[in-house]
């Protein structure tokens, strides 16, 4: 075998090893987009009973319009921005951080930032990043991460650094591979509960206006648990169509590299076939110039 084509059948086998890791990152970035879209069913059915008990607990408060419940805005505002864990998402951690830098309304956000991959891009941009954490790298992890970023606002509510909270993150789009969304958590809105006046009132335990600040709170708990599912399951689609983009170049390639191969694996029967024509050729020649033998 000539050193060319040895080093194309090399480049084979390795474009072949590479076309399969990038198979088995495809499914594996499917499946958990796929878990990611179940586990947010019981989340938004967990987040509609808490809404509604919001709803009931407001008609508990009294003459007090929701909007006295709010605290009176101080500080910079707060940005929750949940990035990539991972590499290998495309341009999702760009689009994401397109979205912050392009949010041009009122004072310049502290950033709380989520995901590693997404951390390292921000830093490459120059953005100041106030605190970050790392993004979930499965499904089960979103309830640990909600709990870290509620603790880390509820500090920041509770120390009047800020009084307006609002989160950034993805979502898988159908057509356009991913969407971002952007929603405030603080002031919480509570116009958005209908007050639920019940003829014979719930038993509770607690003042109304500290049951209803408890409810709040485990409304917002969902919100996060909600983002960071739609995050990771954008993250993934991101990951599924970048691996399928990647491995359909792969496969280009390696048709290329076939082709390639046979037509030096050709070339080499036939300079082998030439070689031993000629070889042939030149005995027959030899021999036929040879001296006869003479009779006595």
């Amino acid at each position: 075998m000539t050193g060319r084509l040895a080093e194309v059948v090399s480049r084979i086998g390795s474009a072949r090893q590479l076309d399969a890791v990038m198979a088995a990152m495809r499914g594996i970035a499917a499946a958990r987009e796929r878990e990611a879209r179940e586990r947010l069913v019981p989340i938004r059915a967990y987040a509609a009973v808490i809404g509604g008990a919001i709803g009931q607990a407001l008609a508990l408060t009294g003459e007090a319009a929701p909007a006295d419940l709010a605290p009176p805005p101080v500080g910079r505002p707060t940005l929750v921005v949940l990035a990539a864990e991972q590499g290998f998402a495309g341009a999702f951690d760009d689009r994401v951080l397109d979205a912050v830098e392009k949010d041009e309304n009122g004072p310049t956000p502290r950033l709380l930032l989520v995901g590693d991959r997404g951390l390292v891009r921000a830093r490459e941009r120059g953005l100041e990043i106030d605190w970050s954490s790392s993004m979930i790298s499965h499904v089960d992890q979103a309830g640990a991460l909600a709990d870290r970023i509620a603790e880390e606002i509820y500090a920041r509510l509770a120390g009047a650094e800020t009084s307006e909270v609002s989160i950034l993150h993805a979502a898988a789009d159908p057509s356009e591979g991913i969407t971002i969304i952007r929603k405030t958590l603080a002031p919480f809105d509570y116009q958005r509960f209908p007050t639920a006046r019940r003829r014979q009132p719930p038993l509770i335990q607690m003042p109304p206006r500290e049951l209803l600040a408890r409810l709040t709170q485990e409304y917002v708990f969902a919100e996060l648990c909600e983002a960071a599912i739609l995050s990771f399951a954008a993250e993934n689609e991101a990951r599924r169509r970048a691996m399928t983009s990647a491995q359909e170049n792969v496969e280009r390639k390696l048709e290329t590299l076939v082709g390639e191969s046979r037509r030096l694996r050709q070339e080499e029967i036939t300079n082998e076939i030439i070689e031993l024509f000629a070889s042939h050729d030149g005995e027959a020649k030899h021999a036929s110039v040879r001296p006869g033998v003479r009779d006595s």
